[in-house]
């Protein structure tokens, strides 16, 4: 299969940098791959006020920055697709931000890792891979981890 318009998502870790090469092979010649990290943003409400709108989280510009410098980084393990797009958004469901992402800008396949984050934040949290496939209008890839 190959896809005109791939979405790799990436949580900058290195587990999610597996999924590089398969995305590379499977872009369409002249198709373009948009490389998307988001940032959770866990927006709150002012203390004291429990009626005014919620706030973004502390430090949101500041991650979204440097994530854009890590992707701008990690464009270059994609050199052999058509064209590569780096892209930094926020939300607080990461999975469903990535689906929308696909839906807004016309994606035709997302290639995922099955595994990112691990431990305590993942039980709590669950997965982010398992989200996108249960809410995805398009096709997905999940890459799983090798032992």
């Amino acid at each position: 299969m190959e896809a005109r318009h791939i979405l790799l998502t990436t949580d900058l870790s290195e587990e999610s940098r597996r999924t590089f090469p398969v995305a590379r092979s499977m872009a369409h010649p002249g198709g373009k791959v948009t490389l998307l990290y988001v940032v959770p943003d866990l927006a709150v409400t002012p203390h004291g006020a429990p009626f005014a709108p919620p706030v973004a989280s502390a430090g949101l510009g500041e991650h979204m920055d440097a994530a854009r410098k890590e992707l701008e980084s990690m464009r270059d393990l994609l050199e052999n697709a058509s064209e590569v797009q780096a892209e930094v958004v926020s939300g607080n469901d990461v999975a469903r931000e990535v689906c929308k992402f696909a839906a807004d800008h016309g994606c035709d396949l997302i290639v995922t890792s099955t595994h990112g984050r691990t431990g305590f934040r993942r039980m709590m949290l669950g997965s982010v891979a398992e989200g996108i496939l249960r809410h995805s209008e398009v096709p997905v890839l999940c890459i799983p981890r090798q032992n």
